[in-house]
């Protein structure tokens, strides 16, 4: 799918997602898998699979690759000047038995983040992600049929913390579109978009760094079935005149827009 950037908010409203489109260079992207290499190295595979979590936070480099210029410049014309980075996290699928069949069930963002406003996701491919090696998949404009029942996965794997999975009664599986990346390339998708990934039973390694912002003027909801904190979220962009949500960035954050 190609989408012209002058049109990628129209796209984006219609459609709940866009893929792919490109962020980084082939050098910018030669060094994000060597500078997660390292993570990887670090924390062990069983951790680099889902537990980097808000790592934003403490390295440079990760901020740096959540404020590049290619990747807000979309966000900036779906969600408008000012922009918070609310949480990110980087997600790994290793190939089975290692992977210990993992997957992502179908569900919505949103029903879990405790906002209210419109949040966009950012998939941003560490390793090429295709669907030999279990790349997302979305269902275009469910977006527009707002939260979904969620309910228990039926089966074990599911990567997602709460398990959470939404019954395939509920919308139209057979409408899934896969989202294949190539390394250093995104795909952006709305948080009441449903999505979801199958195992990786490929022989590579799938990781993408999942970003999620949201514009200033979206607020905080208290969500009973799970209360939020948002200890790590930044203004990467414009200004927070509302203050919904405070500006945790680090003393070292000196390259925001």
């Amino acid at each position: 799918m190609s989408v012209d950037r002058k049109d990628i908010a129209e796209f984006f409203d219609k459609n709940g997602y866009i893929s792919p489109l490109d962020v980084l260079s082939t050098k910018e992207a030669k060094q994000l898998r060597e500078n997660f290499n390292r993570c990887e190295e670090e924390t062990g595979q069983e951790d680099a699979t889902y537990s980097l979590h808000n790592v934003h936070m403490t390295k440079p480099w990760v901020l740096r690759l959540a404020t590049h210029n290619s990747l807000l410049a979309p966000l900036q014309k779906i969600l408008g000047p000012n922009l918070i980075l609310l949480d990110s996290r980087f997600i790994c699928k290793y190939p089975t038995p290692s992977n210990k069949d993992a997957f992502v069930a179908w569900h919505q963002d949103v029903r879990y983040w405790g906002v209210e406003g419109d949040v966009v996701s950012v998939w941003l491919a560490v390793d090429d992600a295709d669907v030999e090696n279990a790349c997302m998949h979305v269902i275009p404009g469910s977006h527009k049929q707002g939260v979904l029942n969620h309910v228990s996965a039926d089966k074990g794997g599911n990567l997602l913390t709460s398990n959470q999975s939404i019954p395939l009664e509920l919308f139209d599986v057979k409408k899934s579109v896969p989202c294949p990346l190539k390394a250093g390339q995104m795909s952006l998708h709305h948080g009441h978009i449903v999505h979801g990934s199958e195992t990786n039973h490929s022989t590579r390694r799938r990781c993408g760094y999942v970003i999620r912002y949201i514009a200033t003027t979206t607020r905080p909801i208290a969500d009973p079935d799970r209360p939020r904190t948002f200890p790590a979220t930044v203004l990467v962009s414009g200004k927070n005149e509302e203050g919904y949500f405070q500006d945790h960035a680090p003393e070292w954050f000196t390259w925001r827009q």
